[in-house]
């Protein structure tokens, strides 16, 4: 792939990143944008928008970093471990995804109901599944358990500073424009590249 491509692909994710944030913030920080409206502040509000916007560029940027350290793990695991890659991966989906639920469950402080760590983890694998089985659709069988081990693990290293901080709005501030620049990196990778359905990932 030139460098044409991965500036495109660069840039893409920038703005999705960035866009998919600023949508998000009026859900999940609709009283910050409530400060500004009565009264109206225009360039305080103006400047809360560039905020997010900024915040979900950065979002975007450490998607993009985990994305190319995927791209290495994954050929690094294929050489170290060969044939047994496969369940160190599976292994590393499960330890994630049960670290997601009871791990967090057991640092937090105020004892909510673990249904929510449950509902949060199932969720995540859910949605994984179904980007993983339209990667493997449109290129190789061969392709499932590696997206679905960027989706499910990478996804969660990368959510990891917003899972530590105070408060559930940035946790969900940040997951959702992970995921989608994720997996929008994930889908377009081979429609950039020209991988055809008989080469594997």
């Amino acid at each position: 792939m030139n460098s044409r491509k991965w500036v495109q692909l660069f840039l893409s994710t920038l703005w999705i990143g960035g866009g998919v944030t600023l949508a998000a913030s009026f859900f999940f920080k609709f009283d910050s944008y409530a400060e500004f409206w009565q009264p109206f502040q225009l360039f305080q509000l103006f400047g809360l928008l560039l905020f997010f916007a900024g915040m979900g560029f950065i979002f975007s940027i450490i998607s993009q970093m985990g994305f190319f350290a995927y791209l290495t793990v994954n050929q690094f695991g294929k050489g170290l471990f060969r044939s047994a890659w496969t369940p160190v991966q599976l292994f590393l989906i499960a330890f994630t995804l049960f670290d997601l639920v009871y791990f967090r469950y057991q640092a937090s402080e105020d004892g909510p109901s673990v249904w929510g760590y449950i509902v949060t983890a199932a969720v995540l694998l859910v949605l994984s599944l179904i980007v993983a089985y339209i990667k493997a659709k449109e290129t190789n069988a061969h392709a499932f358990l590696p997206a679905l081990f960027f989706m499910v693990v990478v996804t969660t290293v990368e959510w990891v500073p917003a899972l530590r901080a105070v408060g559930s709005d940035y946790v969900w501030l940040m997951i959702i424009p992970l995921f989608i620049c994720n997996a929008y990196q994930l889908l377009l990778l081979h429609r950039l590249t020209g991988q055809d359905h008989t080469e594997k990932a």
